[in-house]
């Protein structure tokens, strides 16, 4: 099944506070200026170059010959914990082989675009890299964590939470960590558009089967660690005809406290809220398919789709004129996702919102032909 493995990671020589930053894809422009900021060597100037994409690559080679970026002298894996809120996760990284969504080795859950998946091609080609980790949830990791012997720990803090990385090469951990992932399955938790573009230059790149070339960078948790959050995803409706049938709900509050444990959306339109029951087992997945395709018809949905996490956003938006209605979803259950992924079904695009997000920067990894992990 799934093939994690210890690699030679490239790491940055200065404090990782300075240098780590979110997932290029959740930072708008503004965001992304004041992260370059804090360092000249701040990891969005290669995650997010802008069209620059050749110029992140100079940055790279500059950066490994200046020793801003130094390989490690041999494999390793790493333990990662996130403190956050009160709460902590484990998750661990390592080289995890790409292998085709047909395999039921890797589980996508989210349907992509094209857009994306060129722009990170582009970036991928000229960098020769993993820049950040792609995220993968699996079951009965902790059991694993738990056992890792000790390591070298660098500490950051970032954003609210505090940050721990652990470097582990202990030969008998490492062996039991390959046996661990013999009947595992991974679901991509964040990534889906990264996976698909490292998967298509892999491909382009061949190499042996140990080759890097093979692999992306990963970061796994543990489907059952209490420290995974899931975040709904609420939606705004730029156009089309309003929702009938629901049942009136008093206020924003109500609605969403009526969402939770049912297979149900909220709405709001005009002034007016609703609670709208759905049949099915996943509430993204059934508003797409029985409410949101219907009143789009022929139309792509992600040119009248606008999202966030914030519901009073989304009313705002509703009383701003920026769209005509809003819809609520409750926290998504990760288990009825793996069963969906299982099955081969495709949720609508960001029906997940798995958070703390791992920060890109911690850890780097070439990718060739020619060099094995």
């Amino acid at each position: 099944m799934a093939d994690v493995r210890p690699f030679r990671a490239l790491r940055f020589r200065e404090p990782l506070a300075d240098v780590v930053a979110p997932p290029y894809d959740v930072l708008n422009e503004e965001q992304v200026r004041l992260w370059q900021a804090r360092s000249p060597h701040n990891v969005t100037h290669l995650t997010r170059p802008g069209s620059d994409y050749e110029g992140a690559g100079r940055w790279l080679r500059q950066w490994l010959a200046e020793g801003v970026l130094q390989p490690e002298a041999e494999p390793a894996l790493y333990i990662h914990e996130t403190h956050f809120a009160g709460s902590r996760r484990g998750d661990l990284i390592g080289a995890l082989r790409l292998e085709a969504f047909g395999s039921g080795v890797v589980l996508p859950h989210e349907l992509t675009h094209p857009g994306p998946k060129e722009d990170r091609l582009r970036l991928f080609e000229a960098s020769e890299t993993s820049l950040e980790p792609l995220w993968f949830l699996t079951e009965g990791l902790t059991r694993l964590l738990a056992a890792a012997p000790e390591g070298a720990v660098t500490e950051f803090d970032y954003s609210d939470e505090h940050h721990l990385l652990r470097r582990i090469v202990e030969p008998r951990w490492l062996a039991e960590a390959g046996r661990f992932w013999a009947d595992r399955q991974v679901l991509i938790a964040d990534g889906h558009h990264r996976y698909e573009t490292a998967l298509l230059r892999s491909r382009e790149l061949g190499g042996d089967p140990d080759a890097s070339s093979r692999f992306t960078l990963a970061l796994l948790s543990d489907l059952e660690d209490p420290g995974l959050v899931v975040l709904p995803t609420h939606r705004l409706l730029k156009a089309g005809v309003a929702v009938t049938g629901g049942e009136p709900t008093a206020d924003l509050g109500q609605t969403l406290d009526l969402l939770r444990g049912r297979v149900a959306a909220g709405t709001y339109r005009g002034g007016q809220f609703q609670l709208l029951p759905l049949e099915g087992e996943v509430a993204v997945v059934e508003l797409h398919r029985q409410i949101i395709d219907n009143v789009l018809g022929r139309r792509d949905p992600e040119d009248f789709l606008a999202y966030t996490r914030d519901a009073e956003e989304a009313v705002r938006w509703v009383d701003g004129g920026e769209g005509v209605a809003a819809f609520f979803l409750d926290t998504p259950d990760v288990q009825a996702i793996l069963r969906l992924a299982r099955r081969g079904e495709m949720m609508p695009q960001k029906a997940t919102y798995f958070y703390p997000k791992p920060p890109s920067g911690m850890l780097l990894m070439q990718s060739s032909p020619k060099r094995n992990l």
